[in-house]
């Protein structure tokens, strides 16, 4: 357990800054360097063994890049009239399927009820499909 703060201190360190943001490989790296995380087949295996469970669940997190890239695929979401929703942090719940700390988000449109969406940053992707319940806009330039 105390291990495992250190990880979290670290990582919520490094995330800070503009530059190691938009590096999740380096970010990855270093959560497999502490023990966590998975790279290559393993990896591979792990994300078509969580597809079989909703995107955005705790078994299927979307994987994005660095916070700034959880951020992105939030504001690409639209809610059934259209608007984005807005959304809120909520913590980290603990190593997810593919070995590295998920993140908890939760959204909210006007017009339902909140929906709880678990984010995996330590990837080098940038997911095209949309959360159930919710649509998606084409990725679009990262704003500067």
């Amino acid at each position: 357990m105390r291990n495992m703060l250190g990880v979290i201190a670290l990582a919520a360190l490094l995330c800070g800054g503009p530059a190691l943001a938009q590096r999740t490989n380096d970010l990855a790296d270093m959560m497999r360097a502490l023990g966590g995380g998975m790279s290559g087949k393993k990896l591979a295996k792990a994300i078509s063994k969580a597809s079989a469970f909703p995107l955005g669940s705790r078994e299927n997190p979307v994987r994005s890049n660095a916070p700034t890239g959880e951020r992105a695929y939030l504001a690409r979401l639209r809610c059934a009239d259209g608007a984005p929703p807005a959304f809120n942090r909520d913590g980290s719940a603990g190593a997810g399927p593919y070995g590295y700390i998920v993140d908890i988000y939760t959204l909210k449109c006007a017009e339902g009820a909140s929906t709880t969406v678990y984010m995996d940053m330590y990837h080098d992707h940038v997911e095209s499909a949309a959360v159930p319940g919710f649509t998606i806009v084409p990725e679009g330039p990262t704003p500067a």
